[in-house]
């Protein structure tokens, strides 16, 4: 929903939001961002969103004593760090992008790196969609006439989004080290098995099926 909002405050078109299962939502723009700044804007409303949304979730988890709501901040922490790395079309290469294209080629090793820490078709797919802008960043040139213009950005405008970006991916990746921690009735494998849900999209964890793994596991409370 943040990029609705960012997008029609910037008035551009978009379609409504979809909610794609383990992978979050998207929303298709009608309209093309004339410029880096336009569509940083509209990118990073929705990590933004999204990760305040996930605190809500986590504070209610807390007050409420719910492992269950706990665990459903956790996945909301996971996917927003996730969307955050600095790979195109990913929110995070968007964003960097104020920076320069080629900073999506740090993204790239990261990308690599999880590919063989946990092979998945979600990962699989978000190489195939960001490699050609992998090769786009590999032959920018800034001072290509078209480049100049649309990356043109102030300095002050590069710091705002830089500390936006670096406080969103330090927040998610903290909480996503902690809240495990303080499900202190799931084990770490059910919590590890419901990551591999959220990555590779399948129906069932390679170890337990979410049915006995995830869902039971998730409705232990702690109880006073």
């Amino acid at each position: 929903m943040g990029h609705v909002f960012a997008a029609r405050l910037v008035v551009l078109a978009v379609g409504p939001p979809m909610f794609v299962p383990f992978m979050g939502a998207f929303v298709t723009m009608k309209d093309s961002p004339h410029d880096v700044d336009t569509e940083a804007n509209v990118a990073i409303a929705g990590p933004l969103v999204g990760t305040i949304a996930a605190f809500a979730v986590y504070f209610a988890g807390k007050h409420y004593d719910s492992l269950l709501m706990l665990a459903i901040s956790y996945a909301g922490f996971f996917l927003n760090l996730f969307n955050m790395l600095p790979i195109y079309p990913l929110d995070g290469g968007r964003v960097t992008a104020v920076l320069g294209p080629r900073l999506w080629l740090a993204g790239m090793p990261l990308l690599a790196a999880m590919l063989v820490w946990q092979p998945s078709p979600v990962l699989f797919l978000v190489a195939l969609l960001a490699l050609p802008h992998a090769l786009r960043a590999f032959r920018y040139n800034p001072r290509a006439p078209e480049n100049v213009a649309y990356y043109a950005i102030s300095a002050m405008k590069k710091v705002e989004y830089t500390v936006v970006y670096l406080g969103l991916m330090a927040a998610t990746a903290i909480m996503t080290a902690r809240v495990p921690e303080m499900l202190t009735g799931v084990r770490w494998p059910y919590l590890a098995a419901c990551r591999r849900v959220i990555l590779s999209a399948s129906p069932t964890p390679p170890t337990r099926s979410p049915s006995r793994g995830c869902s039971n596991s998730l409705k232990v409370s702690t109880g006073r």
